[in-house]
């Protein structure tokens, strides 16, 4: 039963550069540097995948994922996958640190 507490994901979404037009976006970014990415860093039960295509389907969706997701950017987080809901939960928070600190633009739910 062990492998079941270990199925939480963080993911991470890119987002198109029409983001940068959200007031709300761009004030949670004041470090944002030139070119880099847009992303939204989340956490989930789900395969990353059918979370995507729910944020999509604007299923539990957030607004910019709905509106802005291009793609997933597995590069920047399937190496953390799968955990348990606590280290998911932290690892969402820690991932959108380190982004931010490396100039993306980053919104988290």
């Amino acid at each position: 039963m062990a492998a079941r507490r270990h199925h939480y994901h963080v993911y991470v979404v890119e987002l198109a550069d029409q983001v940068w037009n959200v007031g709300r976006f761009r004030r949670a970014n004041p470090e944002y540097q030139l070119g880099k990415p847009f992303v939204y860093v989340g956490m989930t039960g789900l395969d990353p995948d059918v979370r995507f295509d729910k944020h999509k389907a604007g299923i539990q969706a957030n607004s910019f994922v709905r509106d802005y997701g291009l793609r997933l950017l597995p590069g920047l987080y399937a190496m953390y996958n799968p955990m348990p809901y606590e280290a998911a939960r932290d690892m969402e928070v820690e991932l959108g640190i380190a982004l931010r600190a490396a100039g993306y633009g980053v919104w988290q739910a």
